[in-house]
């Protein structure tokens, strides 16, 4: 089958991001204090999410008998902020924390809004990459309404 070269390429960009995704978050995870603990189970829950999404837009990929991309970004066309992100956690303050990943969030779903605009997916990839966003806007609200929560109290 023969899909387009930006096809493949949007899909291994949002496999790179979604492994940005998975370190930012691992980053979070080990520098959580224990005031903190219970977002270790909600970011491990997050990164478990993108290994997910990784594995599946990389069988897409590897379905059309093209090269995948394994690794984590170090350039390409869509916009990717986790991998900065995942050096600035390390504060020990909920509220700064929350507010670093969520900013990771709005990365990682504006690199699948660009997908869905400008990506020319194939079929298979477009219901796929839709799914996905669906669940990683919901990821990013959630995050969002604990920063809140955590900026109402400080």
């Amino acid at each position: 089958m023969s899909v387009s070269e930006k096809t493949i390429a949007t899909l291994n960009d949002l496999t790179e991001i979604n492994n940005d995704r998975v370190a930012g978050f691992e980053k979070a995870i080990a520098d959580i204090k224990d005031e903190n603990i219970d977002l270790k189970a909600i970011f491990l829950k997050y990164s478990e999410q993108s290994r997910k999404f990784s594995q599946e837009l990389t069988a897409i990929v590897a379905g059309y008998g093209e090269d995948v991309e394994t690794g984590n970004s170090v350039s390409g066309t869509l916009h990717r902020a986790w991998i900065d992100v995942k050096s600035l956690f390390g504060g020990s303050d909920r509220a700064s924390i929350l507010s670093e990943a969520e900013r990771g969030e709005d990365a990682i779903k504006a690199a699948y809004k660009l997908a869905l605009e400008e990506g020319e997916l194939s079929a298979s990839a477009l219901e796929t990459v839709t799914r996905q966003a669906g669940d990683i806007k919901a990821a990013h609200d959630a995050i969002k309404v604990l920063r809140d929560a955590a900026k109402a109290v400080s």
